[in-house]
């Protein structure tokens, strides 16, 4: 905008409206150029499948040494989950002692992987979190803003849920807790979220209970939310809401239940498009494609991840396999940034690859011995 008032300034007084529909044309057509140039200068880099992945990096001793909260030995303690921050220079974990701990990536990451050795397989640890916080009770969700940039510290931030809390706000530079949003049942006690999703403006927070969706603004902390019954006659989800995923373009949200039920929604007025049957187990995740177009959901002990097309909701366009049919916990799978590939862990430690555009199997490499999540790097 300085640019454009210094060039208005400078432009001649007689003019006219012409010169200055000129103008403003030649100033688009520049612009315009110099976004292709940028576009032509980058390009996402090709993803080889050829040979397993290196591991440049581990993290096991200092979750073993943690001490839990609920007072059980520090050996019983696990990850239940990682997720990568949305400008992929950190990434987040929840495990099973109540804690959220932060890790960012070192400067060598960032001279590219050539440059790192492997690390060993039971050694020390690559390095420490650089922050953790403790929710005190099991923590049943987490997410990232997702406008989050490390180079604003004012977006550094996520969320989380736990047993009998409000929804926390956490500050991803200090760990400070920077809010709460809180909801309240009708004997006016707070009832904790089942999990939780920031829309993708970033302006709404989505929190699942049972059989209903609050929505909280997010620059109004406190208990004001609003409230919608996802159950409709017979249709809807009937019980507790397992996982939120906004689509990245259409205005739509997904919605996924313990009831072995998937359901999607218009952002806008909460109003319901589809419901999908098909899962053998509750529907632990559900994931809109890069495009909008294809939404996956995976269960509990169910071994498959469907894929819908929800232009066409009428049948399941191809399943993908993981082992994942004897176990509760829920099993993380993650699309890669170019929106091509989706990789998912199983029970059996296996990291599995698929080529979305037609369900095919790529590759498969194990990865540790137990049960394994899988997630990509937000960006390159």
């Amino acid at each position: 905008m300085a640019a454009a008032e210094e060039g208005a300034a400078a432009a001649p007084p007689d003019g006219g409206a012409e010169s200055e529909a000129a103008a403003e044309m030649d100033a688009a057509a520049v612009m315009e150029g110099e976004e292709k140039e940028e576009a032509a200068e980058y390009s996402w880099p090709q993803l080889r499948f050829d040979r397993p992945p290196r591991r440049l990096y581990q993290f096991a001793r200092q979750f073993r040494s943690a001490t839990p909260a609920g007072g059980r030995g520090s050996g019983d303690n696990f990850l239940k989950g990682v997720k990568w921050s949305p400008d992929g220079s950190s990434f987040l974990t929840s495990s099973d002692d109540n804690s959220l701990r932060l890790f960012y990536l070192p400067e060598d990451a960032y001279s590219g992987a050539e440059h790192v050795a492997d690390a060993a397989v039971g050694g020390e640890d690559s390095y420490g979190a650089f922050l953790q916080v403790n929710e005190g009770e099991p923590v049943y969700d987490f997410c990232w803003y997702p406008c989050m940039s490390l180079s604003d510290p004012a977006t550094c931030v996520f969320a989380s849920t736990s047993r009998d809390h409000p929804i926390h706000l956490w500050d991803a530079t200090s760990g400070e807790l920077r809010c709460t949003y809180r909801a309240y049942d009708s004997m006016d006690e707070i009832t904790a979220a089942l999990s939780i999703s920031f829309n993708s403006a970033g302006s709404k927070l989505f929190a699942g209970y049972n059989k209903a969706i609050r929505v909280f603004d997010v620059h109004r902390p406190g208990r004001d939310f609003d409230q919608y019954s996802l159950l409709k006659g017979d249709e809807g989800p009937r019980g507790i809401v397992s996982s939120i995923s906004f689509s990245p373009h259409n205005g739509m949200l997904a919605v996924g239940s313990y009831s072995q039920t998937t359901a999607v929604y218009a952002e806008s007025n909460m109003e319901p498009l589809y419901v999908l049957h098909g899962q053998l187990g509750g529907v632990t995740q559900v994931l809109f494609s890069k495009d909008g177009n294809y939404l996956y959901t995976g269960g509990r002990k169910d071994p498959y991840i469907l894929c819908w097309d929800i232009r066409n909701t009428v049948d399941i366009v191809y399943k993908l396999y993981r082992a994942a049919d004897s176990t509760n916990q829920r099993i993380y799978f993650d699309i890669e940034p170019c929106g091509r590939h989706l990789a998912t862990g199983g029970q059996d430690g296996m990291v599995h690859v698929y080529d979305l555009q037609g369900g095919q199997w790529v590759t498969g490499f194990q990865a540790a011995a137990g049960i394994l999540n899988s997630c990509f790097q937000r960006s390159f």
